[in-house]
């Protein structure tokens, strides 16, 4: 991604509406989807400057990389812990370590090749291990945002399980989230595209906007990790060894 994109991530991670109730989706999927021992071995992969490490740490020992440099020494001042860079598909670090959950937030969209990069995460996972993705859904949702974090794709539930599959993976749940502002976001940019508006739309809003945004998005958690949602703006998964 471009330097100011990860400079407006890190500023906003902490209290933006999409960062926080996200992270409350991650927390639902692993409590109720991952079946984690005590003092899980865990491994976040492609980490950016951190905002997902703290709350991994409830679950276990948890290790980190990331490409970015400067993304990298925020995640190791933020979280204490010493991040290391690491690229996929090829350059994983921690050789010799085996995982009982590794994490891939909003990470493989912008990684051309998809199946080589779960390939090479899966090899890291413990005989039952969870690889536990999260990415941006449906290719029709396409926007000037994915051009801006220079995604290569967007994801359906039928499209990740086919690269899964090639990964040698097997789904044990997904379901589309972020659900209850979907019809909201497919109205505002189609607005965006009538006005050719090239507004970033991850700026921080007013603060009741925001938490009003952080309840009605974090509310799916009641559901999520239970059933399926039929449609959303994010999907998640839970892949296996096959």
């Amino acid at each position: 991604m471009d330097r100011d994109v990860y400079e407006r991530m890190k500023e906003l991670e902490a209290h933006h509406w999409w960062f926080v109730a996200r992270r409350d989706m991650i927390e639902t999927l692993i409590r109720r989807r991952a079946n984690l021992p005590a003092e899980a071995q865990i491994l976040e992969a492609g980490c950016g400057s951190g905002g997902n490490l703290e709350l991994l740490r409830q679950f276990g020992t948890v290790d980190g990389f990331e490409y970015d440099e400067t993304a990298r020494d925020d995640a190791t001042k933020k979280s204490g812990l010493d991040i290391k860079f690491g690229a996929l598909p090829d350059e994983v670090p921690f050789d010799g370590k085996e995982y009982d959950l590794i994490g891939l937030f909003d990470v493989l969209e912008h990684v051309e090749p998809d199946v080589a990069s779960l390939q090479s995460l899966a090899s890291r996972l413990k005989p039952g291990g969870k690889l536990l993705v999260t990415v941006p859904a449906f290719p029709f949702l396409w926007s000037n945002h994915d051009e801006a974090h220079h995604h290569f794709r967007r994801y359906t539930r039928t499209n990740l399980a086919a690269v899964a599959a090639q990964a040698g993976l097997k789904v044990t749940y997904s379901s589309y989230f972020n659900t209850l502002l979907f019809p909201l976001a497919i109205a505002a940019r189609a607005v965006k595209k009538l006005t050719g508006s090239e507004a970033p739309d991850d700026s921080m809003p007013p603060a009741w906007l925001n938490s009003l945004m952080r309840h009605i998005f974090g509310a799916e958690r009641f559901v999520l990790g239970r059933i399926r949602l039929p449609v959303g703006l994010s999907l998640g998964a839970v892949l296996e060894k096959a």
